[in-house]
């Protein structure tokens, strides 16, 4: 009985540990900011809460909050789907005076208890706009220019809808291409709708995390750099006037405040840190565009077609003419060409009575190009003879509309003759692997006889059931379970911590992206050489501060420093490196020797920075 207790005990603890929910509720903020700065704090719990209670913000003026949100994801790992949600709470306050200050735990409620969030505390130092007196009036300037400068209009970055035919036929592939035009410097652009593409079958061109392909366009007299941002192929599938809706996408201009373009295909995605930018969002949206779809002909439509259209070949392989009953016998037919061949989904193919037959393992090889959809599709059937005999397979025929001859156009595989001789009264074990042949029956076969195994025998009153061993081997499976969430837990957590990541490869990203600079520094491709230097150098602070890109500055990365008690000279020689290869871009002289200097500079200031952090 004691047993019975402690092991029904041990399971019920397991379970509770396993399956138990971990409430998280966390506080973030910036760990140093300037005087007079505006920051955020968000508050964050991964469950339903109430009765939200925010701290006091002693030394902060507030400005808004709290500005509640919520969000969900869901993930699909191996077949396992994974949901989590998050509660935020956010306030948007405005630093004080310097020194340190201390911001108490938020408390909620969740499933009846009640939860703290973690202290957080705040240093508050001066700006480094006023460490340099020298340059505030320089800077005030600059800033009021900037101010006065940063505007857009609707000329200065827009989207086309590029449509290959506006009178395509039911089921013809027409190219989509949205276009985005700018004359203006990007750093990075966002898609938040996707165009609706009711009344078509849609696939996707660009693969994914491609790079747009970028170019130069002379447009009303204005010259644009322009990026193909989506492709996409339509096929329409029903007849009539069909529309497509607008591409929503937010984009972050560079304004330029002081330095001229330098008209180069690579200004699309320009240095967004240098000091003569300031970033401005916008939202655009693409033209909305109809396209009037045309049925096709009725005159000389045969029975079988079944909507393919476009340019095919087809063919057909049997892997042999003469076997034995009872074995398998691979027939294969191919459908080659461009078009919508994905929408292909059977053949008219006829098989004597007496083979067994299944339904054929259907295979797509599918290429994507600037000129659409092409590709191969194959059906594999796998049939087997049960008798002997001389059997004929009929021709199979496709049919699809030719768009170049404009009128429907029918292929024939040849006639196959199997000869089949008398089996041996055993299944085959020839096969095609890809078809699922659990229902294969087994044929021809005598009942076979019992095998007679040794018995083993126990001794009276000893069971395996309740043993020792029993228990031992019981525990050992929830215990292992029990460790492996646990340690998966612990992964996920580590995993989750996007800061710690990018600080840990901070260095290890600078030094792939100088090396990349080094390249260019040979072939003395002087543009594409100081985007990778700046590159280098800003991504390391962002990755090692976890500072988001846009929040960068030379304001920013002093105070970064500072706080991480950084000596005042690596902190001075970082941000003259940041000027130097600003100015070195565009400065006359020796570009080879510049360009070195400019290297081994970058190379040593990160050097010397990741020595004083550590």
């Amino acid at each position: 009985m004691k047993r019975y207790i402690f092991f029904i005990l041990l399971v019920t603890g397991l379970f509770k540990i396993a399956f138990a929910e971990d409430i998280r509720f966390t506080a973030s903020a910036p760990s140093t900011i300037g005087t007079g700065q505006q920051f955020a704090v968000t508050f964050t719990v991964n469950s339903a809460a109430s009765n939200f209670t925010a701290p006091s913000f002693k030394g902060f003026s507030v400005l808004s909050g709290p500005n509640q949100s919520s969000s969900s994801s869901m993930q699909f790992v191996n077949g396992n789907m994974t949901q989590s949600v998050a509660y935020s709470f956010t306030y948007y306050l405005q630093a004080g005076n310097e020194g340190s200050y201390t911001i108490s735990p938020a408390k909620v409620i969740v499933g009846g208890k009640s939860y703290e969030s973690n202290t957080l505390t705040i240093k508050v130092v001066k700006s480094a706009q006023n460490t340099n007196p020298q340059n505030n009036n320089q800077q005030n300037r600059q800033q009021q220019n900037n101010q006065t400068s940063a505007s857009l209009n609707d000329n200065d970055i827009f989207i086309r809808t590029n449509i290959s035919n506006t009178s395509p036929l039911l089921g013809e592939q027409i190219i989509v291409t949205y276009k985005l035009y700018t004359a203006v410097g990007i750093s990075q652009y966002t898609i938040n709708k996707l165009a609706s593409n009711k009344g078509f079958w849609s696939e996707d061109i660009l693969k994914e995390n491609e790079k747009p392909k970028q170019y130069k366009e002379n447009l009303n007299g204005k010259q644009y750099i322009v990026a193909e941002i989506r492709k996409v192929a339509l096929f329409p599938q029903e007849s009539g006037k069909l529309n497509i809706e607008p591409l929503e996408v937010d984009v972050l201009a560079q304004i330029q405040t002081q330095r001229k373009r330098t008209n180069s295909i690579f200004d699309f995605f320009d240095d967004p840190f240098s000091s003569a930018y300031q970033n401005v969002k916008k939202t655009i949206r693409s033209n909305n565009v109809s396209i009037n779809v045309k049925s096709l002909t009725v005159n000389g439509k045969p029975d079988d077609f079944t909507g393919a259209i476009g340019n095919f070949t087809f063919r057909s392989d049997i892997d042999k003419t003469e076997t034995k009953a009872n074995e398998a016998v691979n027939l294969k037919f191919t459908i080659s060409g461009r078009g919508n061949i994905k929408l292909i989904d059977k053949l008219n193919v006829i098989f004597p009575p007496d083979f067994e037959t299944y339904d054929p393992k259907i295979n797509d090889n599918i290429n994507k190009s600037d000129n659409g959809i092409s590709g191969t599709k194959t059906f594999d059937y796998l049939i087997i003879p049960r008798t002997e005999g001389v059997f004929t397979i009929k021709p199979v025929t496709f049919t699809y509309f030719d768009l170049n001859k404009g009128k429907y156009v029918t292929l024939s595989s040849p006639e196959y003759t199997l000869k089949v001789a008398k089996g041996d009264g055993k299944q085959s074990t020839a096969s095609l692997t890809s078809v699922n042949q659990e229902d294969i029956k087994y044929i021809g076969s005598d009942i076979e006889h019992i095998k007679i195994k040794p018995m083993d025998l126990n001794k009276k009153g000893e069971h395996f059931f309740l043993s020792d061993l029993y228990y031992f081997l019981s525990f050992i499976p929830l215990i292992l379970f029990s460790l492996a969430i646990f340690f998966r837990r612990k992964h996920l957590k580590l995993k989750s911590n996007i800061a710690l990541l990018k600080n840990r490869k901070a260095t290890k990203v600078a030094k792939k992206r100088l090396q990349k600079a080094k390249n260019y520094l040979t072939t003395k491709e002087k543009d594409k050489f100081y985007i990778e230097i700046s590159h280098a150098l800003w991504g390391y602070l962002s990755d090692k501060f976890s500072i988001p890109l846009a929040e960068l500055s030379m304001d920013s990365v002093y105070i970064a420093l500072k706080s991480k008690n950084v000596k005042e000279e690596i902190t001075l020689q970082f941000i003259k490196t940041l000027n130097n290869c600003e100015f070195a871009r565009f400065a006359p002289g020796d570009e080879s020797l510049t360009m070195d200097k400019i290297y081994t500079e970058a190379i040593g200031i990160i050097s010397n920075t990741e020595n004083e952090l550590k």
